[in-house]
């Protein structure tokens, strides 16, 4: 062990203050003259431990003198130098703790893992040169808020095998999810997690190094490959990250130096009663820049292009999942987490000001006001919010019985009346696909014919309604069995007639989404809203008018939906354009595995398929369509021409993310 290389003491002022957000560029196992060089610089934060030595595959893990870490000040840090430390040595600190233990515990901020079930932290590489410097210079107008956004949310290891139950390492999984997810339409990927998990059945949510992307797909410079890959591609990238409890592992973060440092000590508020593991101390500075810091190590050292906050809620909220007695309330004796609010509202205000075309997206299941609202206005400052309540809602529709739907109308329409309180991510996420849920397919009724019309009509109002769009893998070819993390998706069914129509179905409301106005630029926007039938519970049918800001061209989208098996001939709808109307998607449609009984209504003009408006109007519109709509079918329509601006909504903003402000892209 060399002389200790002090840590600066901007940085440790920086640190003790919770104002810390490149702790990835100080502590660990930092190089020392490049990063594929011999020689580390080893610190690591231990305020109450007697002594600190860095053991490894270097010193034969033998805790000597030379091995020994030095007290940096006073701001509980200690590190030293190893010269001989080279790429690929494992290593630990082991801690002499206040009670007189010895204890070994991999490095919070390590860059690299071994491959689990074992526990030890490497010294790795990550130099690597990127390529993708077109993608990030137009990434703040790909993620604006006007823009389409379509998320394809997966997980790594049992999205394709190669070879027997062996998953896809990251220098070989790009090119064909690319592949696949241009195929589709998806403008995004997100990754449930990927920060290193040592229990495979935790899908990534009980993570132990939050800097480190797990081995088990390959080396950090591969996944740094993997994102490059994407980005050249034209695919942004979403990170799945887990600020709300950490596990109780003993070779990680619980009871890190003999005492409860990252955790609250009080189990009260240091323990969560759902999934049995810790919870982060919120209040404490030095483990509000841990946490802020592992979020910018992604969006710096990997070029992530979004991070997905998950269980806000548990973090927002004393008393999540808490009996009376079992919980502490805050100074005001109310049930807010104000730490956490304050964490929060510092990770989304420091990601904005640094990386400003970052977006944040919170999965919020309570009615916490602003989610969504900018950081300077009191609001947690997340771009968008999952809603929770709209997929709950609306699966709980799909899932009854037809004749049953028009006694349940409410189910569907309640959403328009929050609809615009929040900026939303519309999801079908894994979590409705596990735990005996079954997938979405198989919670839908009637025979296979119905449940496959459903699934189509369930995705059209998913892609027609306001709010950006998640899917989970498997759900868009409709996979029939429920996602098992240890088998990879059933491919054999995405071939199948039936599946694939589904497939080609979800690939056509993509291309609709993004290259319609109307669809995406006033998401956030109640002018980009309105409904034209809300009220006809007894047919359950719908229709509703989106709206795009005309001064781009936008013209006004008609939609419409039928949510029963019984066909409706010649069903008027007023609409605000008179002349023709263009048949832009039909869910019938026999490439979609319709029926296609509904493609011979109107006339076909230059190969495409409209109809033309007729009087008496409906609706209070002075001209109406008569539509044959499809059993359990969707249709959207567009006027013919230029639209009329006195008879289409235009945008009360300017639909822009709001680049420039303390928080946002």
């Amino acid at each position: 062990m060399q002389d200790c290389e002090l840590i600066s003491d901007e940085d440790r002022w920086l640190f003790g203050e919770g104002a810390h957000a490149g702790l990835h560029r100080v502590l660990g196992a930092q190089p020392l003259d490049g990063w594929a060089n011999p020689g580390r610089r080893f610190s690591v934060w231990a305020p109450s431990a007697i002594s600190v030595w860095v053991v490894g595959d270097f010193n034969g893990w033998s805790a000597e003198a030379s091995s020994a870490l030095s007290p940096q000040g006073d701001s509980g840090i200690w590190s030293g130098v190893v010269s001989q430390a080279g790429i690929g040595d494992r290593y630990k600190f082991r801690i002499l703790t206040k009670g007189g233990d010895e204890v070994e515990r991999s490095d919070p901020l390590a860059f690299a893992t071994e491959l689990p079930p074992a526990t030890a932290s490497v010294v790795t590489d990550l130099s690597y040169e990127w390529h993708d410097q077109k993608w990030l210079a137009e990434r703040a107008q790909v993620q604006r808020h006007d823009k389409a956004i379509s998320i394809y949310e997966m997980h790594v290891g049992s999205w394709r095998h190669v070879g027997a139950h062996e998953s896809y390492r990251w220098i070989g999984l790009a090119d064909p999810l690319c592949d696949y997810l241009d195929e589709h339409g998806f403008t995004h990927v997100e990754l449930l997690p990927i920060m290193e998990y040592p229990f495979y059945g935790s899908w990534g949510y009980q993570t132990t190094s939050y800097f480190a992307p797990t081995a088990r797909h390959g080396l950090p410079t591969e996944f740094m490959a993997f994102v490059d890959r994407l980005h050249q591609r034209g695919i942004g990238i979403v990170l799945d990250w887990v600020p709300s409890h950490f596990p109780s592992d003993d070779f990680a973060l619980g009871n890190f130096d003999g005492t409860h440092l990252y955790e609250h000590g009080d189990p009260k508020e240091g323990w969560h009663p759902d999934w049995k593991s810790h919870i982060f101390n919120y209040g404490r500075h030095e483990v509000r820049s841990f946490l802020v810091s592992s979020a910018m190590s992604w969006i710096e050292q990997y070029h992530i292009d979004g991070i997905r906050v998950d269980a806000v809620a548990s973090m927002l909220y004393r008393d999540y999942s808490r009996e009376e007695g079992e919980w502490v309330p805050n100074m005001y004796g109310g049930r807010e987490n104000l730490e956490a609010i304050e964490f929060l509202q510092q990770l989304n205000a420091t990601i904005g000001k640094n990386h400003h075309d970052v977006i944040t997206i919170a999965e919020e299941s309570t009615a916490f006001p602003g989610v969504t609202r900018p950081t300077s206005e009191g609001g947690l400052g997340f771009h968008y919010k999952w809603d929770m309540g709209w997929m709950h809602d609306t699966l709980a529709y799909f899932s009854r019985d037809s004749a049953h739907r028009r006694y349940h109308h409410d189910e569907i329409t309640f959403r328009s009346l929050y609809a615009f309180s929040e900026h939303y991510v519309l999801p079908l996420s894994h979590d409705e696909v596990v735990h005996g849920k079954g997938s979405i397919v198989a919670k839908l009724p009637g025979d296979q014919w119905q449940r496959l019309a459903n699934i189509r009509l369930l995705y059209a109002n998913q892609w027609l309604s306001p709010g950006k769009k998640l899917l989970f893998m498997g759900q868009e070819f409709a996979m029939d069995a429920e996602w098992d993390h240890d088998q990879e998706l059933a491919w054999s069914e995405a071939s199948e007639p039936a599946n694939s129509g589904i497939a080609t179905f979800v690939g056509a409301l993509n291309s609709l989404y993004r290259s319609t106005p109307a669809l995406h630029q006033l998401d956030n926007d109640s002018a980009g809203f309105e409904w034209v039938i809300m009220d006809d519970g007894e047919n359950s049918v719908l229709a509703w008018l989106r709206h795009g800001d005309i001064s781009t061209g936008a013209k006004p989208v008609l939609c419409v939906l039928n949510m029963t098996p019984v066909p409706r001939a010649d069903y008027r709808i007023g609409v605000p354009l008179p002349g023709g109307w263009q048949i832009l998607l039909d869910s019938n449609d026999l490439d979609f595995g319709g029926s296609g009984s509904s493609q011979s209504q109107g006339q076909l003009l230059d190969g495409e398929r409209w109809v033309e408006t007729k009087k008496p109007g409906a609706h209070g519109r002075e001209q109406a369509l008569s539509l044959d709509l499809a059993p359990l079918g969707a249709l959207v329509l567009c006027p013919v021409g230029n639209p009329d601006p006195s008879g289409a909504k235009r945008s009360q903003s300017s639909g822009q993310n709001r680049a420039g402000e303390e928080f946002v892209a």
